[in-house]
């Protein structure tokens, strides 16, 4: 076989490939087994008509058409190999010759991953936070931890920002009442900013026992979109009280016996919380450093595929919610153009990232151990709410365990480049990287190879990220 490259732009190449009659005989032979199969000839059972009999009766062309079927998708994946090219799409394929018994020619143009070095990462200087524990940070904890435990006391005294209500709902449309857009007994916080414009303004100075109708747009139902007038009828007015911080409350949120034991488990762990930030701050921004030096081209198919795939989940996202269009972006502060916009350039950057990630998986030798897959499976697992063995069952019918592998790489990758960085955080002191996962892990880190590594500072995070929800969520035990 020989194949011929031709650049038709930096990141789209025209594949020629020659191949001799001899090469295509498995995908031949298996071609006379498939068609002597699907065909009846009188006097032969199916399967066991002869090569010159389907020849005769059905023709040449039916054979060689199932041999091409057959053959070209592997040999177009030989090719790719051969001349050392990565393919971003699906290959457009045309048959250009055949010379039955001596040569077939086919051409495959394809979007590839454009050629680019990556720039000297060893001792990038990036900027992380301090991970100095505060009195504020300590604060700000408690007091989500009292929001947390916080009692709704009723009050006699209009409803203001920060109250609870108790209110029934019913919307009408030229007077006629809408069936589906009616609730009782409803909670709510005023000012908590509902996607139902003006119910906040309504219920500011509402009592108990008042009524109230004001005029908005319906975000919901066969009537999303139109203007109707709502009627609330609040039933009751509560405050939040937030419980005194001593000791009784930290029996109450805690497994500790002391407002003190508690204030420090919540130092400590704000400590380990924000050395885990400084790792993901340093990986994030060695490549962002990286990137920055970086232009590279984007082939076209690659980046309507990946913002094809956002502008689907987007639309998900708005039928799960129930809402209108305008609703939706509404509630999340934005417009539709907005979020395309981002897509655009999220999407972008994606694609730069994995294309620089996947050099460095290249140049460093980096691969995906049993091990590693499998602590993969188990944390992704653990956060979908799955038994592990069905998400492996999964992955494997539907052949995404390579994309697993590729994540896990990509992640070990950034690593790399974060522990080649040199650290310093916010105040101007060297952060060690190596040290963070020692204090982790609990144990030494042994300086190995590359890719041991690598390894390590990722399983390390891996396992900070794993601790990190139980770090803020412990005085809750």
């Amino acid at each position: 076989m020989k194949t011929a490259v031709e650049e038709l732009s930096p990141t789209r190449v025209k594949l020629t490939v020659e191949v001799p009659f001899d090469e295509l005989r498995p995908s031949l032979d298996a071609a006379y087994k498939k068609v002597a199969q699907q065909v009846r000839v009188p006097g032969f059972r199916p399967g066991k008509v002869p090569a010159r009999i389907i020849e005769q009766r059905f023709g040449r062309a039916v054979v060689l058409e199932e041999t091409l079927n057959d053959a070209v998708p592997k040999l177009y994946g030989q090719a790719v190999d051969e001349v050392d090219v990565f393919p971003v799409s699906q290959p457009d394929i045309e048959v250009t010759k055949i010379d039955d018994g001596e040569q077939i020619e086919f051409t495959a143009e394809v979007d590839i991953r454009p050629n680019f070095d990556v720039p000297e990462y060893k001792d990038v200087e990036v900027a992380v936070d301090s991970a100095e524990v505060t009195d504020a940070d300590i604060d700000a904890q408690l007091d989500a931890l009292r929001q947390r435990f916080a009692t709704l006391t009723g009050v006699e005294r209009p409803a203001t920002s920060g109250d609870f209500v108790v209110m029934d709902l019913r919307a009408e449309i030229d007077g006629k009442n809408i069936e589906e857009q009616q609730a009782s007994e409803v909670s709510y916080e005023v000012g908590a900013g509902s996607v139902l414009q003006g119910l906040d303004d309504a219920l500011e100075g509402m009592s108990a026992g008042e009524e109230k109708t004001f005029r908005t747009e319906l975000v919901g139902g066969e009537n999303a979109g139109e203007q109707a007038d709502v009627i609330i009828n609040v039933k009751s007015v509560k405050e939040k009280v937030l419980p005194e911080l001593d000791d009784e409350f930290a029996q109450l949120a805690s497994e500790f016996d002391t407002l003190e034991e508690l204030k420090q488990s919540i130092r400590e762990q704000s400590r380990r919380n924000k050395l885990i930030d400084q790792v993901v701050q340093a990986r994030d921004k060695a490549l962002d450093t990286l990137l920055d030096k970086l232009d590279i081209p984007i082939p076209d198919s690659a980046l309507k595929a990946e913002v094809d795939a956002r502008k689907h989940n987007l639309e998900h996202q708005i039928a799960e919610s129930g809402l209108s269009r305008d609703a939706f972006f509404r509630l999340y502060q934005t417009t539709e153009d907005e979020r395309f916009a981002e897509f655009d350039a999220s999407s972008r950057k994606a694609i730069k990232v994995g294309f620089v990630l996947d050099k460095i998986v290249k140049a460093e030798e980096l691969g995906v151990s049993e091990q590693e897959l499998t602590n993969f499976v188990v944390r992704r697992a653990m956060e979908m709410g799955v038994q592990p063995n069905q998400l492996a069952q999964h992955l494997a019918d539907n052949d995404q365990l390579t994309l697993a592998m590729v994540e896990i790489v990509r992640d070990k990758a950034k690593a790399v480049l974060g522990d080649a960085a040199k650290v310093v955080d916010s105040d101007g002191n060297e952060v060690d990287l190596k040290a963070i996962y020692t204090e982790i892990n609990g144990e030494e880190v042994v300086e190995e190879s590359a890719e041991d590594e690598s390894d390590e500072s990722v399983e390390a995070a891996d396992q900070a990220d794993d601790t990190a929800g139980k770090a803020e969520d412990k005085p809750e035990a």
